[in-house]
């Protein structure tokens, strides 16, 4: 009869302690994994924070955007787009328009080999 022999106290006491290697190695894996999972949902929270922030910032700017441009489209738009461009241009200067008839086989502007007929026009806008 080749039956089981009962286990003696030095055998239970190696698997006991391999049994026990064994759920601390498990415990410790994780302990370790549950810390770094916490820092990765941490950091991703932050992120997440940033980018909301980022995205109200432009979400604000295009709704400034969109008001502005349905106000263009609106009854006397093109009056208040021509008052903003007049803004662009300092009080203390001094607007000049060049106007050139064309001439037959001509070019309408000067061009190198065509010199400008008053240069101190050409000075004042400089």
């Amino acid at each position: 009869m080749g039956g089981l022999r009962p286990s003696t106290p030095g055998q239970e006491l190696i698997c006991s302690g391999i049994g026990l290697t064994l759920k601390v190695g498990l415990g410790l894996v994780a302990v370790v994994s549950l810390v770094r999972l916490g820092g990765a949902y941490r950091e991703r929270l932050d992120r997440y924070g940033e980018i909301t922030a980022v995205l109200d910032i432009q979400q604000a700017k295009l709704n400034k955007a969109q008001q502005r441009f349905d106000n263009l489209f609106t009854t006397g738009g093109e009056q208040r787009l021509i008052q903003e461009q007049d803004q662009w241009i300092a009080p203390n200067r001094l607007r000049v328009v060049w106007k050139q008839p064309v001439q037959a086989g001509g070019e309408p502007f000067p061009t190198v080999e065509q010199p400008q007929a008053n240069p101190e026009k050409a000075r004042a806008t400089r």
